[in-house]
């Protein structure tokens, strides 16, 4: 069986797998390109619900609280992140501002479920 918000996930995933769009070097039209942004954009918010959802159990695991922010941690997450855009030819510069937003947002989601899931 499964938990109401297991079943939010699944029924968002089926919806994002079904979408039908084109690769970029296949569009035509700015209408391809938009449906085709709309579509990743609705996989990135499925991946990010992932993620948020190891900040859950990272929450759940840490018995300290200030073992939440692991500063090492978060500058190998960072690396990692502009090392994978370099060689992809992705602007790694923005991609390190990018992913400096979502690890410092993922820290405060991870420490107000780290405070719930103890008060």
């Amino acid at each position: 069986m499964l938990w109401p918000r297991q079943a939010r996930v699944a029924w968002a995933s089926a919806r994002v797998m079904s979408d039908d769009y084109l690769l970029p070097d296949m569009c035509q039209t700015m209408a391809d390109v938009r449906h085709g942004v709309d579509a990743t954009d609705r996989e990135l918010i499925a991946l990010l619900d992932r993620r948020f959802g190891y900040m859950r159990a990272a929450a759940r695991i840490k018995t300290d609280r200030n073992a939440v922010r692991d500063k090492e941690r978060k500058a190998e997450v960072i690396a990692n992140a502009r090392a994978d855009a370099d060689a992809r030819g992705l602007p790694g510069e923005r991609i390190v501002e990018l992913w400096e937003s979502l690890v410092e947002t993922s820290i405060a989601y991870e420490l107000v479920e780290w405070e719930r899931i103890r008060s």
